[in-house]
Order: C-alpha cells, then sequence, then structure tokens
C-alpha cells in the first residue's frame, strides 16, 4: 500500500494511519419507506492512510488529513442524499473522503446501522471497504 512508513511488531512495512471512530448522524439511508421517512442514526468509523512522516517531522497540519474536517466530510454524507445500502453509503464516504483530502493513499470506511430493521435481536449490522487512490 502506498504511503507506508515504519514497521509493524512482526517487522515488515505498516502504513500510518489515523483513526476516527464512532462518527455519528441521523441520516435517511434504507430499502424500507419508514426508513427514508423516519431516519436512524448511522455511525462511521474511519483509517486513514498516509505517510505521517512529513506531518510528524514539522509539527505542520498542512502536511496530514485535518481529522475535524474528514468528520465532518463524512457527516454531509450520511445526512445527504439518501441512498437504499449502507454498502452503497460506505462507498460513498470513501469516494468523498479520497476526493477532498489528496493526502490520503487510501481510506476504510465501516458503517454500522445499529437499529436496521431486522426481525430478531441483534447488536449491530456494519460494512467495511477499503478504497485506495487510483
Amino acid at each position: 500500500m502506498p504511503g507506508t512508513a515504519g514497521t509493524d511488531r512482526r517487522g515488515t512495512t505498516a502504513p500510518d494511519r489515523i483513526t476516527l471512530t464512532g462518527i455519528s448522524a441521523t441520516g435517511y439511508h434504507g430499502v424500507f419507506p419508514e426508513e427514508r421517512r423516519d431516519g436512524q442514526p448511522f455511525i462511521v468509523d474511519l483509517v486513514l492512510f498516509t505517510d505521517l512522516g512529513p506531518a510528524a517531522a514539522t509539527d505542520d497540519l498542512t502536511l496530514t488529513a485535518h481529522y475535524g474536517e474528514v468528520a465532518e466530510c463524512a457527516v454531509k454524507v450520511i445526512t445527504g442524499e439518501p441512498l437504499n445500502l449502507i454498502e452503497a453509503l460506505a462507498g460513498r464516504i470513501a469516494d468523498t473522503v479520497l476526493a477532498a483530502f489528496p493526502v490520503l493513499a487510501a481510506v476504510e470506511v465501516t458503517v454500522h446501522k445499529p437499529k436496521a430493521p431486522i426481525a430478531v435481536t441483534f447488536g449491530d449490522v456494519a460494512v467495511t471497504i477499503l478504497r485506495e487512490r487510483e
């Protein structure tokens, strides 16, 4: 993966990353009319892959992804145009974040839909996608 730096415990090259968890907003996504009418919470976790070396060496925010702005970007997508599937929502978030932050080599997006209309007791439903810059 591009933007690799540092080594993990096994001694292999590991990408630098910034992790944001629990970004939450009400969205109107789903295949059922009541989901689009009433809305429900969506929770997003993001892993941003980039070379953090330059920012770490210079203490310069412009050399990394501003995670506050990344979170706002994700919320705009969650609260934006409704989609049927959380797979599509995850893809739209990934595409939007990659387009807005050219310093990123890749982004992993997990969308949680804890109030999904499932007839059995469950804790959460989530999808995770990884998108790399082309």
